[in-house]
Parts: structure tokens; C-alpha cells; sequence
């Protein structure tokens, strides 16, 4: 699974005019599911992405995560980062898990991380959205978790 993560003073995300998930500072993260990914995976990323310390502390260093923050966590699934660019001018997408599967583990990411953080919004699988969001620094990492083979 991959997550491009960003720190944000504020993000959400707009469906059909309609506000479906805000946050003020915290983390904004793309998710996507690869073929192969399971809830091992997804469960591993999540881990990281909690605990990832990407907020500064008293002395001006990364050393806090957004659990220590208690900052707000904005879930977008977004497919086309796992798009295969290695060639040509139009990416393929078939390193992408098929949508049922990605939808499930989605979904599963959000309810395994509303069960271990209080402050989780979330964009809407398959739809049209428009994400809104100011980077704060800019600070954005990219995460991958993979199967092991």
C-alpha cells in the first residue's frame, strides 16, 4: 500500500458540491491499494503513518506524530499513485489493486484508524473529488508497505 502523506494547517474534500471530510492541522494522505496489498499491509502503513513524526517539537525538530499532535487525519483513496510511469507518456495502472479490493481495504484503513486515533475524515472511494488543502512547510512523504513476496 502507498500513502503520500502532507502536513497541513487544513484540507477536505468536495463531492458533488458537498463537503464530505475537513481537518484543521494534521495530515492529508492520498491511500492506495497495489495488487497483492492485504490488511497485513494496510495494518503496517497505517502503523507507520500514526506514528510517523512529522510535527515539530518545542525545539523546532520533527519529533512529534499526529497522535501526539491530536491532529486531524484526512483519508482520500486515490488510485493513480500506484501508476506505472516508466514508459511513454500515459501511465498504466495496472500495478493498482482491482477497485472491489481496493474499496475494502479503504474502507478497512478507515475503520482500523478510527479505532486507534479520535480525529479521522475521509474523501469518498470512486467518486469526483475536489481536495482542498494548504501544505504546511511544504513537508510530504511518501509511504509504501509491500507484500511480502
Amino acid at each position: 500500500m502507498i500513502a503520500l502523506l502532507q502536513r497541513v494547517a487544513h484540507a477536505s474534500v468536495v463531492v458533488d458540491g458537498a463537503t464530505v471530510g475537513a481537518i484543521d492541522a494534521g495530515l492529508m494522505v492520498l491511500l492506495c491499494a497495489e495488487r497483492g496489498d492485504t490488511e497485513k499491509e494496510a495494518d503496517a502503513l497505517l502503523g507507520k503513518l500514526l506514528s510517523y513524526r512529522v510535527f515539530s517539537d518545542a525545539a523546532g525538530k520533527m519529533n512529534l506524530s499526529v497522535v501526539d499532535t491530536a491532529g486531524g487525519v484526512l483519508l482520500v483513496p486515490q488510485f493513480t499513485l500506484a501508476a506505472d510511469t516508466r514508459s511513454g507518456t500515459r501511465p498504466s495502472f495496472t500495478p493498482a489493486a482491482a477497485p472491489d479490493l481496493a474499496r475494502a481495504l479503504f474502507d478497512y484503513f478507515v475503520v482500523q484508524a478510527r479505532a486507534r486515533h479520535a480525529n479521522i475524515a475521509t474523501g469518498q472511494f470512486g467518486a469526483d473529488m475536489k481536495v482542498s488543502l494548504t501544505n504546511d512547510g511544504p513537508v510530504t512523504f511518501w509511504l509504501q508497505v509491500k507484500p511480502a513476496v
